[in-house]
Order: structure tokens, then C-alpha cells, then sequence
């Protein structure tokens, strides 16, 4: 069964399970003329991607408390606005590294026309994400020590992984961004980040227009380690003047209606 085939008909089983209000593992593999065992995969990346909610032998719809409230589509307008911008500074055959984060993971239906690329990432789910485009990229995981906090891997092992390894771009998303700083979090576990820093030609920080200003005690990464900042259109023309006057090139991407 083709990639296409196969997010046809986890979009099914998202409608089914709406429109029925539970479905089990059994119906939907019959339905499907697949597995269960491709079934129960297809339900674990719904549910990590916040579609369903997964039950013993089957699965069932968000309750509506934990729907995301109808502001959030501007919010969802602009982190695509950003990952298109990202995104199209990604050439064919290009070694990048993709941080965990919402953000950063947006960019990825938007790669799967890039050819040859090699991409590193710590995140379980943005590596199934990647490994359901047409053009799957050569994948590498760091592993390391699995943190809840963050949903990614951290620590020595992860960091000795990267040093392994030298990438064209570095894709990082950030809690906050403090105008003087640098890039901000309420993770302490900060060092996995400047690794990914290091060993990347060009840092690519990918964040919300709200989130600069934010002074988060955590410094993740000085000015001096980004190179490109890509945010949206909504920073006033003072920081945009601020933020140049560093040194990091500036792309404030418009969002589309």
C-alpha cells in the first residue's frame, strides 16, 4: 500500500470515529482489509497527532474540553505561514537537522517534493511524519534518554550522535525569544540544543511573533549561535529593526487567508 493510500485512510478513520463516536481495531481492519497490527500504528500517530483518543481495542473521539478553542486557527495559520518560509530554504540533497516542536514539525507535509534529503531528528513524531512523504528522506534518530518534558530525546548519548555527523541547516522552534538574548525556554535541558547548533551550518529559529519579547530564564541559544530567524508578519518595526541590527537575517512571513 502507497504513502497516499495509507494517510487516506487514517483521514477515514478519523471521520469513522467521529461519526460513530467509537470504533474498534477489528471493525476498522475489516473495514480496511488490513491488519490490526497496521490499524493499532495508524490510531498511535492519530492520537500522538491530538486527532483521537485511543481505548482497549479501539479508539474514540477528542472530548470537546480538549478541542482546541477557535483562536487557535489563527494560531495554526501562522505556524504554517512560517514553515512554508522555512521550508523554501531547503534545497534538494540538503543534511538538516528538524528539533521537536509544533512549529518546526509543521514544515514537514511541505517537504515532500525536496529530493535526497538526509534529516536528524529527535522526535518520534516528526519521524513518522517524515517517513509518510511520497519522497520519504534518508532518516537518522540521535536517541538518547527519552524526555517527557520536551516528548524528545535528550542527553550525552543524543549529543555524542549529532557530533558524529556535520548538517547544512538546523530547524528549532523556542518558548520565547528575548530581543537581547537569544532564544528562550522552561526546559533546563538546554545542551542537546547547542549541539544541533554546532554541528549545522545555518541555525533556522521558527517562531511565533507573540513568543519575541518573552524574557524565559532559560537561554537556550545566544544571538551569536542563529544565523536566520523566521517568524511572522505580526513584529512591529521597531524589533525588526532590533533583530537585523544583530547581524541574524529576518524573514517575516505573511499569513494567508
Amino acid at each position: 500500500m502507497t504513502k497516499r493510500n495509507t494517510q487516506q485512510r487514517r483521514h477515514t478513520i478519523v471521520t469513522l470515529v467521529n461519526e460513530q463516536g467509537e470504533v474498534s481495531v477489528d471493525a476498522l481492519a475489516n473495514h480496511f482489509s488490513t491488519s490490526e497490527v497496521t490499524i493499532r500504528k495508524d490510531l498511535a500517530l492519530l492520537e500522538s497527532g491530538g486527532l483521537l483518543l485511543r481505548r482497549y481495542g479501539g479508539a474514540v473521539p477528542l472530548p470537546s474540553e480538549m478541542v482546541m478553542p477557535t483562536h487557535s486557527e489563527h494560531i495554526s495559520k501562522r505556524k504554517i505561514a512560517i514553515a512554508r518560509a522555512a521550508a523554501e530554504r531547503i534545497r534538494d540533497h540538503n543534511r538538516i537537522i528538524i528539533d521537536s516542536g509544533t512549529t518546526t514539525s509543521a514544515m514537514i507535509p511541505l517537504l515532500g517534493h525536496k529530493r535526497g534529503l538526509i534529516v536528524m531528528t529527535n522526535s518520534l513524531n516528526v519521524a513518522g511524519a517524515l517517513r509518510e512523504l511520497e519522497n520519504e528522506p534518508t532518516l537518522l534518530m540521535t536517541g538518547g534518554t527519552w524526555d517527557p518534558h520536551s516528548e524528545s530525546f535528550q542527553g550525552q548519548v543524543a549529543e555524542q550522535v549529532l557530533r558524529s555527523y556535520d548538517f547544512d541547516q538546523l530547524f528549532i522552534g523556542a518558548d520565547g525569544i528575548d530581543p537581547d538574548r537569544g532564544t528562550t525556554t522552561f526546559n533546563e535541558l538546554v545542551g542537546l540544543s547547542r549541539v544541533m547548533a554546532e554541528v549545522s551550518r545555518e541555525v533556522i529559529v521558527m517562531v511565533e511573533s507573540d513568543k519575541i519579547g518573552r524574557k524565559i530564564p532559560n537561554l537556550e541559544l545566544p544571538w551569536s549561535g542563529v544565523h536566520t530567524l523566521v517568524t511572522d508578519d505580526g513584529l512591529t518595526n521597531e524589533i525588526r529593526a532590533h533583530i537585523k541590527g544583530l547581524g541574524i537575517t529576518l524573514i517575516c512571513a505573511p499569513i494567508m487567508d
